[in-house]
């Protein structure tokens, strides 16, 4: 019995060396010969929400899609990427990321991040494998839902939060989400009466979602500690599943550590965050119950998963922040594979996301992931305005014996007055690049 068992596992191991050294045999040698970055119809003006579009073509027809960045954060690391192989993700993430001076802020990052997307799509597309399955498969059927933005049917102007977040319920999203005592902008907020006026919405919407149902409340760093503990301490009764950033942002690694040893209720932070140096101490010693940190913000794909096994470590959950169809399409791609509590931040609902025909497959509440290959989006360039492109200039051709020296003297030698040297001591160039629009100032 133990020599027929014995038997059989070399037979699956031949079987499973066999399989992946022809997965690795099928992949085609290809470089990045461009990179094109396009502006939807109304693109969102934040530099840390772009919802620009971002394509990474190849020597081999394939092209990536990706999200995020604006022009002049995109340029400069699309420019490390050509004449690169697009298949090798973490190698070219490193070199985005360290081959400057100084380290990428969180608006380089999130450009950064754009790209990582495309390169995901990119492997997806090579292997016809959607890129949750090229990541391990999903832990889910679906992602649940919170609505923030989407038009939810039945909801109008004026209802109180009890009826929104009952309709909310029935919509089948998992949670109703509501911001801390809002109020129209540019006016008085008064911290001390506002902190009366959420516990009393707080009741509203806990008889919303009855007894079982689930509601979250931001309080959009509105608070210093002192109200922000006070405001936890008299809604903690009404069981909310978190508090999202209940204090500033500049205060979240003197002051959430504070506010843990002093509340009971669940807290959520960190939409505004990079990279996982951004707040991995506050995971690791357990100091908030849900990370806000999203796509493409935290540098791509790539990244999110380093968070995500972080997360899974210190039974951390992850809530991301609100992003672009393209970047929630790899959200969905990437977190769905995360084994802890998900629950995502959804904003399209009864929208027309004309730009991307393809895209999420959302259905009363959840998104659910797709077989299409990659990221599984299509683009409509109809919709699209093109604002800057990266490549060689014409005349140049790639080929296999092509050296990043022999790019890096090319750049030198007859590149436009647009061109420039990213970082000569690596031996990469800037090849080109040209803004082929300016639609912000």
């Amino acid at each position: 019995m133990k020599r027929r068992f014995f038997l059989k596992s070399i037979a699956a191991g031949v079987y499973a060396f066999t399989h992946l050294s022809l997965l690795e045999a099928a992949l085609p040698k290809m470089k990045i010969t461009r990179v094109r970055a396009y502006a939807p119809t109304n693109p969102n003006p934040l530099f840390n929400q772009a919802d620009t579009v971002v394509t990474i073509e190849t020597d081999a027809g394939i092209t990536g899609i990706g999200e995020g960045g604006f022009p002049d954060a995109l340029k400069q690391c699309a420019g490390r990427l050509i004449g690169q192989d697009p298949q090798h993700i973490e190698r070219l993430w490193q070199d985005m990321s360290r081959s400057f001076f100084y380290p990428p802020g969180r608006e380089r990052e999130h450009a950064l991040g754009a790209l990582d997307l495309a390169l995901w799509d990119i492997k997806g597309k090579v292997l016809k494998l959607p890129v949750h399955e090229i990541l391990g498969g999903m832990a889910r059927n679906y992602c649940e839902c919170y609505n923030t933005g989407g038009i939810i049917p039945g909801i109008k102007p004026g209802m109180s939060v009890k009826d929104r977040a009952a309709a909310t319920i029935a919509a089948g999203y998992r949670a109703f989400r509501m911001g801390a005592a809002d109020t129209p902008a540019n006016t008085t907020f008064n911290t001390h009466q506002k902190v009366n006026q959420l516990y009393e919405e707080c009741v509203q919407a806990r008889e919303g979602v009855g007894k079982d149902g689930d509601f979250c409340i931001d309080f959009h760093q509105r608070f210093d500690l002192s109200d922000a503990i006070r405001g936890c301490d008299l809604i903690e009764s009404l069981a909310p599943l978190f508090v999202e950033d209940p204090v500033r942002a500049e205060a979240f690694g003197e002051d959430l550590p504070r506010l843990r040893k002093l509340v009971k209720v669940p807290i959520a932070a960190g939409e505004e965050w990079g990279n996982r140096w951004d707040f991995n101490p506050l995971v690791e010693n357990h100091d908030i119950d849900y990370v806000r940190a999203t796509l493409p913000n935290v540098g791509g794909i790539t990244e999110m998963m380093k968070i995500a096994a972080i997360c899974e470590t210190h039974f951390v959950g992850i809530v991301p922040h609100f992003t672009g169809p393209i970047a929630t399409a790899a959200l969905v791609n990437s977190l769905g594979t995360f084994s802890g509590p998900l629950l995502m931040e959804y904003g399209f609902e009864g929208k027309e996301l004309s730009h991307v025909p393809v895209s999420l497959d959302f259905k009363s509440g959840k998104l659910y992931p797709n077989d299409r290959p990659g990221l599984g989006v299509e683009l409509d360039m109809s919709k699209l305005t093109p604002i800057l492109e990266v490549g060689l200039r014409e005349g140049f051709r790639l080929t296999k014996s092509t050296s990043p020296r022999s790019l890096f003297e090319r750049s030198r030698t007859c590149c436009g007055p647009f061109a420039g040297v990213v970082d000569q001591r690596a031996g990469h160039s800037l090849i080109r690049w040209v803004q082929l629009a300016k639609l912000w100032d």
